[in-house]
């Protein structure tokens, strides 16, 4: 060792010349390299380091994409409970297009100990609606919280996030919805189960790949957690294309929970296999939910809208429907995608959402469905938006994972996530404290909570779901116009049937047995 240090002086230059002269003479692949011998890997080198560069030096706190650095820094204070407030005024440009301006009441609503209907959890905030109420469903459920865990997969999640953010979702009362890759132990650690599955049918099929309606009776009544179903027709970051997870990172344990083939890629088509169109897809569910008792609901990305008159009018006709419906925006999310999908492919979730709703508001319906909100909508202003626009619950993916250490690498579909989230090394995934990151995701959603809280009581309201479309005003552009949410997007929202939360707490329906029992 002592004399490799004395003469590491030509042992350098020996590197390098072997490096260059391989760059000349044996590189094929790389022009720079073969062109610029050595100095051709640091061009390299700094293209691959860019994000980073970009995202801790270059970008400023309003820049980034999908997520700012302003509210990425949000996520991570308030899932460690430091302090998330802002000092010396806003660094916003409130005159961009699109900035939302919440109107607050002269006269708040007052809140005291006296007139709280949940003095053990200060941030209780129920779905002001039941899904399966209206269909009569056996098991009808309301859920505890109005912010819950979108579906993202055990196998593109690793089983210490997925347990992480099941234990952090079942200690503030929200449901956790399991992804189409099947349901794993580590979502039975507490929460609600929102059982999901998609056209790969993982979990709930035969032999041939084909939806079994046994199994799904098997896993119906072998966990009483799951206290609802979704079918996902498509998602926002690929619709209508299916997906992959690819076979480096299947385990033995993922193939089992799935019911795949080791070694070969776990394939999700473009389309199910169960069903073909609106009719049939009303059939399917309507069976579920007769041999479940579950609400039975769907996931949809949103396009052409003729097939969502369709559904509305055969609602109507045959009186009954699904319990809810998911609608996900089609900038994309946590699974991988060409960018042609997640950039131009279906409606962002505010244009989405708006056209599904004037459906079912001019049919008349608003009042059978729960309508859940998925894309970018796990910040305050944000949800608050979503509620006056007319959404029940909020399901929050790419947030939650920041609360769980996510730093927005944007490498999830690779299997090198570095903080173990989003894949199946054993090596990244154990950084993951569970103990720690359950509590994380648990202060997140329940600070997500007590911010819309307090901004519905800001605007005299006890309930988020109170909020109507003239509270909300967006931003028109640099002339300093703004108008009220049902001007921007041509429609009136439905009230939603609400008198106070103490009857939301005292009904039979409300989710998460554990936290009733605890208040």
């Amino acid at each position: 060792m002592e004399t490799i240090m004395q003469h590491w002086w030509y042992i350098v230059p020996l590197f390098l010349i072997a490096v260059a002269i391989k760059d000349v003479f044996f590189n094929r692949k790389h022009t720079i390299k073969h062109n610029f011998p050595v100095v051709g890997h640091l061009r390299y080198f700094l293209e691959k380091i860019g994000p980073e560069l970009r995202q801790y030096i270059v970008a400023n706190n309003r820049e980034e994409l999908p997520f700012t650095r302003s509210e990425r820094s949000w996520v991570y204070a308030s899932s460690k409970k430091e302090n998330n407030y802002q000092g010396f005024g806003t660094d916003q440009d409130l005159s961009r297009p699109g900035h939302i301006f919440i109107k607050p009441s002269l006269f708040p609503y007052k809140l005291s100990l006296a007139n709280h209907p949940n003095k053990k959890d200060p941030t209780f905030v129920p779905c002001a609606k039941v899904m399966g109420e209206y269909n009569k469903r056996r098991k009808p459920y309301r859920p505890y919280s109005v912010v819950n865990i979108s579906g993202m997969s055990f196998g593109s999640l690793s089983a210490k996030a997925v347990e992480s953010l099941n234990k952090g979702a079942a200690k503030a009362g929200a449901y956790q919805n399991t992804g189409e890759g099947g349901l794993s132990p580590y979502h039975n650690q507490g929460a609600d189960i929102m059982f999901h599955f998609g056209t790969g049918y993982f979990g709930v099929r035969d032999k041939e790949g084909n939806f079994s309606m046994e199994k799904l009776i098997d896993v119906v009544n072998q966990n009483p957690n799951i206290r609802a179903i979704d079918v996902k027709l498509s998602q926002g970051a690929k619709p209508g294309k299916g997906g992959v997870l690819p076979a480096a990172k299947i385990t033995k344990e993922i193939a089992d929970i799935r019911g795949i083939p080791m070694g070969q890629d776990a394939i999700s088509p473009a389309t199910h296999s169960a069903f073909s169109n609106i009719p049939e897809l009303l059939d399917f569910i309507e069976a579920i939910a007769d041999k479940t008792g579950l609400p039975v609901g769907f996931k949809a990305a949103v396009g052409k809208m003729e097939m969502w008159e369709e559904l509305a009018d055969e609602m109507i006709k045959r009186n009954t429907g699904p319990d809810f419906i998911t609608i996900d925006g089609g900038e994309g999310g946590t699974g991988a995608a060409p960018p042609a999908f997640s950039e131009s492919v279906s409606l962002p979730w505010v244009y989405g959402f708006a056209n599904v709703y004037k459906v079912f508001k001019d049919k008349g319906l608003t009042d059978r469905i729960v309508f859940c909100a998925s894309g970018k909508l796990g910040f305050p202003a944000k949800a608050m938006m979503a509620f006056a626009m007319g959404a029940d619950v909020i399901h929050v993916a790419r947030e939650a994972m920041m609360s769980i250490g996510c730093i927005q690498a944007q490498v999830c579909h690779t299997n090198k996530c570095p903080t173990g989230i989003a894949t199946q090394n054993k090596w990244l995934q154990g950084g993951i404290d569970i103990t720690l990151k359950s509590e994380r995701a648990y202060n997140y959603i329940t600070t997500l909570r007590k911010e819309i809280l307090e901004i519905t009581h800001a605007c005299g309201y006890e309930h988020p779901t109170q909020m109507q479309m003239e509270d909300i005003e967006l931003s028109m552009g640099d002339n300093n116009f703004t108008l009220p949410l049902r001007d921007c997007y041509g429609y009136q929202k439905v009230p939603v049937k609400f008198e106070n939360m103490q009857l939301l707490k005292d009904c039979p329906h409300l989710g998460n047995i554990k936290k009733i029992v605890e208040s």
